[in-house]
């Protein structure tokens, strides 16, 4: 059997006592994982507890757009290459549930209303997302989960509720492929931080390329592109799974974050 791992983070920037409440989305993914839940199952699963807790900017605590709008974006991706992702849905605590029903279908990525419209014919949650108190800064403190299972398969998500006081189009890196998410050949790679710096990068594509070629370690990978690609002022994170499945995660702020791994 494949040693099983689990690790998440809450964002770049984000406030490092939000740890603990990233471990008890992890441990209960990881008795998911021991009952013999697949990682994609797993993935969204600690996923959405994320977005159930109000700490952080992801469904039922993102923050609002400068329209006072709350949409929020994730994404979906396994190692065999499915995808899913939804960009500012509206009334929607849960839209990494909505990415995961579009990793099978014939379009991989829906936007909007159309999204809502989507869901709402498949009956997923339709809900007023409360935002969180205005005054708290919720520009990077998103969520993103990756998890192997016992039989080898990669899953990760990532969710958010973008930026505050942004467009209501605006669209960050979290749901875009190849820039906030990206897996194959054994190996995950999830960012966070200020989306459109991470989006002009192609970030977690190019990081994961750079350790699939074998060309750096995931580590040395993870700390040459935090400190080459991105000045101190922007504030960047990195988590992920290496073939070996272990787990990593840098950042040059404050990333709380949380892993969990099997015998």
């Amino acid at each position: 059997m494949t040693r099983m791992a689990i690790i998440a983070h809450g964002g770049a920037g984000a406030n490092p006592d939000a740890a603990p409440n990233i471990q008890k989305a992890v441990d209960i993914g990881a008795a998911s994982l021991m009952s013999g839940s697949s990682a994609l199952e797993t993935a969204v699963l600690v996923c959405s507890k994320l977005e159930d807790d109000p700490l952080f900017n992801a469904g039922t605590g993102s923050v609002t757009r400068s329209d006072g709008s709350v949409l929020v974006d994730a994404s979906v991706q396994t190692g065999d290459g499915r995808l899913g992702f939804v960009v500012s849905m509206p009334e929607t605590p849960n839209p990494v549930k909505v990415a995961a029903g579009l990793i099978d279908e014939d379009i991989n990525g829906l936007a909007g209303v159309g999204a809502r419209k989507w869901a709402d014919e498949r009956n997923y949650l339709r809900s007023p997302v409360v935002p969180r108190p205005t005054g708290k800064d919720g520009s990077t403190d998103t969520v993103g989960v990756i998890v192997v299972d016992s039989d080898g398969n990669l899953a990760l998500a990532t969710s958010t509720g973008g930026c505050s006081d942004r467009p209501a189009g605006r669209v960050g890196d979290v749901p875009l492929p190849g820039c906030g998410f990206w897996a194959g050949s054994g190996v995950a790679v999830a960012a966070t931080g200020i989306g459109e710096a991470i989006t002009k990068q192609i970030l977690s594509f190019r990081v994961h390329n750079t350790v699939t070629s074998g060309e750096k370690t995931m580590p040395d990978a993870f700390d040459e592109a935090i400190k080459n690609m991105f000045g101190p002022e922007t504030e960047i994170g990195l988590i992920g799974i290496n073939r070996d499945c272990e787990t990593y995660a840098r950042a040059n702020t404050s990333m709380p974050w949380a892993q969990w791994s099997s015998a």
